[in-house]
């Protein structure tokens, strides 16, 4: 996706998401993150967007740590927030385009990951915000869950960290049913290697509406299809979060 769609998606995500924090009300449980209400989710995501804009705003070229989560709550909390995801999104619409700044996943440019993994990461807890409230969740493009199955697969399970292994070589696909869109995963005892296509058997098939399977993959929703050996859906489910742990931690 061009990042300036990227950066539109930002900005109307951390919106809605705000909008479904203030109508639940910091109070309110968050079905998503179990453990969390929705004061955790819009700390969590607020600090986020600060550390992000940090690096791009600041240019810097090295790991920053972020500054902590503030002790707010309330409409204070939420203005505090919205203030956040507003100079973050200023900050990527201004930047130029070679900005030099770190970054941790592969990407065409810094500020292309930056716009990419921010518009994830507040889509993402968008969702949350609006599982606390309940109703029917906002919408996600198809082309936009594409990108972020792309960003998952190629990226953050890519690296060293990704705990998605198992002893014995096995073949996960993911076919996204509204469009031509399928990965095959192949999975071992080291890192999984993700391709686009069908290009090996597969030992289970993880089948749905992209959007779907894009709150699926980010264990944010069951599984829309499941099919072949279960035991590899069980698996992702069970070693694929991506945690808040310092310089590599998504």
């Amino acid at each position: 996706m061009e990042t300036a769609q990227l950066i539109a998606t930002l900005d109307t995500e951390g919106q809605l998401l705000a909008t479904a924090a203030e109508e639940a009300g910091t109070n309110a449980k968050v079905p998503t993150c179990p453990g969390w209400q929705v004061r955790d989710l819009v700390r969590h995501t607020g600090m986020v967007h600060r550390w992000a804009t940090a690096f791009v705003a600041e240019r810097h070229t090295s790991y920053h740590p972020d500054e902590g989560l503030p002790d707010l709550d309330g409409t204070e909390l939420m203005t505090w927030f919205r203030e956040g995801h507003r100079r973050l999104v200023d900050t990527l619409a201004d930047a130029p385009a070679d900005v030099d700044c770190w970054s941790f996943l592969p990407a065409p440019s810094p500020l292309a990951f930056w716009a990419r993994r921010q518009a994830h990461e507040t889509t993402v807890h968008r969702y949350d915000a609006e599982s606390a409230l309940g109703g029917t969740p906002s919408p996600i493009a198809v082309d936009f869950a594409i990108d972020g199955i792309d960003e998952l697969l190629f990226g953050f399970h890519a690296r060293k960290k990704s705990a998605v292994r198992t002893e014995v070589p096995r073949v996960l696909r993911v076919r996204a049913e509204d469009t031509d869109a399928v990965w095959t995963v192949r999975l071992s005892p080291e890192a999984p290697v993700s391709e686009r296509g069908e290009l090996a058997d597969a030992d289970c098939e993880l089948a749905g509406p992209a959007a779907q399977l894009y709150l699926s993959l980010w264990n944010r929703r069951p599984f829309p299809g499941v099919t072949g050996d279960p035991a590899l859906a069980t698996l992702w489910r069970e070693t694929s979060a991506i945690t808040w742990s310092g310089p590599a931690r998504r």
